[in-house]
């Protein structure tokens, strides 16, 4: 199932053809790779439907899991608390999280790749912290290792879209095949009427590739989309948070078989600009559960502006000259990290 965007609905992109090397499915891999490309460019987010690749069981039985966690009695939850570690892996309280200087409605558990050597006492180099929920890891563990799959194949679709060659791919490969990843498991209760704030405030995502999984709660997820000389009143009835850009925000609820997928700065680097992250924030009426993974680069990458988009730039008879500066992926993520849990406007590294 595939399905173009429109002015106010997310595309739908089927990645199934990139699950096998058949001869007979390169046309339909040639056309998933311009979808994500065209939609990478128009929107930053995109639904990607896994049902080829994914059983759908699986991620309802992390949400049930998430549900029991949460449950769970604050002081048996909080023996997992970040601080027993590098401030980075671990359970956060309900408003804990911080956006935009603000505390977010939501509680939350963190789990980062394992690192050789882990040393609690610098940033995000501590060591994982495993709810007793049987069969909570076991579960977890097998997801971690589809999605940094699929965040493979998924980049490898987006290559061709952009037009690289083989031995370009290979080179951008070996910039994301050891994913300094992320997963987050987040619990969401009913936002409360008088709360200065959101259930998760307005933001982009500061890394490579995001693959949500969320229960089947509605009007929750919210994705601003810029449209030239198009405003529209905020329905929410919460505050504007995109500033003067024009554009509408539109809910992206839940579509069984997929998953939410949208991109974060490092593409717009590797893009220089061709593809924008896109703000996005949560505002929940009921309770709900979410497991975003986070597929990103791994932590020494030097990202960099591609030749292919300068290429690609060139024969559009556009500026070619990269205007984005290199980053190593690992210290842009410190500085965004150490932010999250700020208090008093400092963030937990300063």
């Amino acid at each position: 199932m595939s399905s173009p965007g429109t002015l106010d609905r997310l595309p739908i992109i089927d990645i199934a053809p990139f699950l096998s090397s058949d001869p007979r499915d390169a046309d339909k891999r040639a056309s998933t790779a311009a979808a994500l490309h065209s939609a990478c460019v128009e929107y930053g987010f995109f639904y990607l439907n896994i049902a080829a690749y994914a059983d759908p069981s699986e991620p309802e039985e992390l949400a049930r899991l998430a549900r029991e966690f949460f449950s769970l009695p604050q002081e048996e939850k909080d023996k997992l608390s970040l601080k027993n570690q590098d401030s980075a892996r671990g359970y956060a309280r309900l408003k804990e999280n911080v956006t935009n200087g603000k505390a977010d409605n939501h509680e939350g558990l963190d789990f980062y790749k394992p690192v050789d050597n882990p040393d609690k006492t610098k940033p995000v180099w501590g060591e994982n912290q495993w709810p007793v929920v049987p069969g909570f890891r076991e579960k977890y563990e097998i997801w971690v290792d589809k999605m940094k799959a699929l965040g493979l194949i998924l980049m490898e679709a987006m290559s061709i879209g952009l037009g690289m060659t083989r031995e370009e791919w290979q080179e951008f490969r070996s910039q994301v095949d050891d994913s300094f990843w992320v997963m987050r498991v987040i619990g969401y209760p009913p936002l409360p009427n008088d709360h200065d704030g959101f259930s998760c405030g307005a933001h982009k995502d500061y890394g490579c590739l995001t693959f949500l999984y969320t229960d089947p709660t509605l009007s929750a997820l919210q994705v601003f989309l810029r449209r030239s000389g198009i405003t529209e009143g905020d329905k929410s009835g919460l505050p504007s948070e995109q500033g003067l850009e024009e554009g509408i925000w539109i809910n992206a609820d839940p579509i069984p078989g997929c998953v939410v997928c949208n991109i974060g700065e490092m593409w717009e680097i590797w893009t220089d600009s061709l593809y924008r992250s896109t703000l996005h924030r949560v505002v929940h009426r009921g309770s709900n559960y979410r497991v975003p993974f986070f597929f990103e680069p791994n932590f020494n990458a030097l990202v960099k502006p591609l030749a292919a988009v300068a290429r690609m730039k060139a024969n559009e008879d556009t500026d070619s000259q990269p205007t984005r500066k290199a980053v190593v992926y690992g210290d842009f993520l410190v500085s965004k990290v150490g932010s999250n849990f700020a208090v008093d406007g400092k963030g937990k590294y300063d």
